[in-house]
């Protein structure tokens, strides 16, 4: 018998694919449990609702986009870029996700968390009072950024990396 562990980890990684998939939207408890050929039963065992599962999936995402924030210092915006876009090409799967699903944030009261890592990234890259300008500058780089990683997730990591960097940096001049 599998573990309750197993069964867990199991369950996300088939929710993980059909959200990519379906959508989180269009993708229900019922249709999870039939993949795993698992009762909802089971699947209530480990999760209370598909926002608790999906929030199960995003969660590690955006605990390590904070603790990003948190650790970083000001200082060289093509490595504070780099690491940014290792971090969330890692996490590319859970990006198209949220990206996919707005909606979902809302509901997982995970917007605010978003926005609020977000201007931390933008400090470390522009400083504590940055021009509207340059703000809007930094938005265009780390939303590029993002959209990168969706838009060519199956291109190779150092190519997409690279040019990605390369525009990032050239949208916050």
């Amino acid at each position: 018998m599998a573990r309750p562990s197993d069964t867990k980890t199991r369950i996300q990684e088939a929710a993980r694919e059909l959200f990519l998939r379906q959508g989180v939207q269009n993708t229900s408890l019922k249709h999870i449990a039939d993949r795993l050929g698992i009762t909802k039963p089971a699947l209530y065992y480990h999760f209370d609702s598909r926002e608790d599962l999906v929030r199960s999936i995003v969660q590690p995402f955006m605990d390590e986009l904070e603790a990003f924030t948190a650790e970083r210092e000001p200082g060289d915006a093509r490595a504070l870029l780099e690491d940014y876009f290792d971090l969330i090409w890692r996490h590319r799967e859970e990006l198209m996700m949220v990206l996919r699903a707005p909606a979902m944030l809302a509901e997982l009261d995970l917007v605010e968390r978003m926005w609020r890592w977000r201007k931390q990234l933008t400090t470390l890259l522009l400083g504590p009072a940055p021009s509207t300008a340059a703000q809007i500058h930094a938005t265009v780089a780390l939303g590029g950024m993002s959209d990168c990683v969706v838009e060519h997730a199956t291109l190779p990591l150092q190519e997409v990396r690279a040019a990605a960097v390369e525009a990032a940096l050239a949208a916050l001049t």
